[in-house]
């Protein structure tokens, strides 16, 4: 049995989001846009942002060879723009594909610890906590796990947790003080911004 061909829809929603040309169905529109003297010069007549009549935005689109877009379908009238569509839509799939890059991606390192962790492994996982705040960027969730009978331990877990956010001060700053969640009492530790 063959395969159907059947348009994807998530490549055609950015078409079905603007209304152009022959689907814009207003009588009137507002028209907008930095090449209107461009247009004006390819019409002969002065085109300035202004409402107008849709059907003669229309002709001025055909005379240049660019596309009716509406830009804001919500406004009264609807706001348009004569542009190419497919250049438009390129340029903005561009500029979200940046703002995606320029948002980072938040990361979380686990440290676990024991109630009755000893000195020389407190150090060492410290000193791996730094180098994941500082030099990495990314966020520290520390907790100590209660085994057990070791529940009867909270003070201690809370001061082993405290005396961690004090010596990670310089680096990060605790989004919250500990705070027991079943048998974990947790801490997430953010990295403090770096001045440039």
């Amino acid at each position: 049995m063959s395969r159907r061909n059947t348009p994807d829809p998530k490549r055609n929603a950015d078409k079905h989001q603007f209304r152009i040309n022959d689907y814009i169905k207003v009588p009137e529109v507002r028209l907008v846009g930095d090449n209107l003297e461009e247009i004006s010069k390819a019409v002969g007549q002065p085109v300035e942002a202004d409402v107008y009549p849709t059907r003669k935005v229309k002709e001025w689109a055909q005379a240049v060879e660019l596309d009716v877009v509406e830009i804001s379908g919500k406004a009264l009238p609807p706001v348009v723009r004569i542009i190419d569509f497919k250049k438009f839509l390129y340029d903005k799939k561009k500029k979200e594909k940046e703002l995606k890059a320029k948002t980072a991606k938040t990361v979380i390192k686990e440290i676990r610890f024991g109630p009755n962790t000893d000195d020389h492994d407190f150090e060492f996982k410290l000193r791996h906590a730094r180098k994941f705040l500082d030099e990495e960027g990314a966020k520290v969730k520390a907790y100590v796990h209660f085994k057990g009978r070791t529940i009867v331990f909270k003070e201690r877990g809370e001061l082993l947790l405290l005396k961690f956010m004090k010596e990670l001060e310089d680096v990060g700053a605790a989004d919250a003080l500990p705070k027991l969640e079943g048998r974990r009492m947790t801490v997430v530790i953010s990295p403090k911004k770096k001045k440039s």
